[in-house]
């Protein structure tokens, strides 16, 4: 049985790594991960929780949670690690541990580490030589991730993370040197502008319309141009 987690300083995002037995491989094909996968979201309703990111790779996990209360971390990877640990070693005919000792958890204490975090955990399967890029990668929820540019590097945003879409449309008109003006007097400019906060950040048309203080009617007509 996993020991209860150290006390953390102030956070609610923390990095999960579980390992298979000695290094070996615990999610020996497709059904194996698919069923982990279908354990973590099935055991999340049983815990105040939320998975914000994770990438499944064949001999260990990786899972980004938000979560208020640590104890509830440990008894939800209890869960999950239980419940996977039964069913593989009934497929496989064997006996004994299935996870090597115990999970390993790491606090995240600003926005920048939760950012690279969340890079890192996407970023496994490329550096294993797996495939060329994360999104190619079919056991991590990557795809449902929004792409965003802070501070001059790309960072992945889930869609669990609270986010600030006035804060978006602010970075975006900066990194690309927009200014208000610009956006009023060039229809291309704006065109453009609410394309891409639409249909890159996912941000509304509603939200689009009060932060450049126009009317939404307006916005939605360009959309659809």
């Amino acid at each position: 049985m996993p020991r209860s987690p150290r006390n953390y300083l102030k956070t609610s995002f923390f990095h999960v790594i579980t390992q298979g037995i000695s290094r070996s491989y615990i999610f020996d094909k497709p059904e194996d991960i698919k069923y982990y996968i279908k354990t973590m979201y099935e055991s999340m309703e049983k815990h105040p929780l939320k998975i914000i990111s994770y990438c499944i790779m064949n001999n260990h996990a990786h899972i980004l949670i938000k979560t208020e209360c640590v104890n509830e971390l440990s008894k939800y990877m209890q869960r999950i690690n239980t419940k996977y640990g039964r069913y593989y070693n009934k497929k496989y005919n064997r006996v004994g541990y299935v996870f090597r000792d115990r999970y390993k958890a790491e606090g995240i204490y600003n926005e920048e580490h939760l950012y690279n975090c969340i890079k890192y955990i996407y970023d496994n399967p490329v550096k294993a030589g797996i495939c060329l890029k994360p999104q190619d990668y079919p056991y991590s929820n990557f795809k449902k991730t929004i792409e965003i540019k802070c501070k001059n590097k790309y960072v992945f945003l889930d869609a669990e993370i609270d986010r600030d879409d006035k804060q978006i449309i602010s970075e975006y008109l900066k990194q690309n040197n927009i200014s208000l003006l610009d956006i009023k007097n060039k229809k291309d400019v704006l065109n453009k502008s609410v394309k891409v906060l639409k249909d890159d950040y996912k941000v509304s048309l509603r939200t689009i319309a009060e932060e450049l203080n126009m009317g939404r009617e307006v916005i939605r007509k360009l959309y659809k141009e």
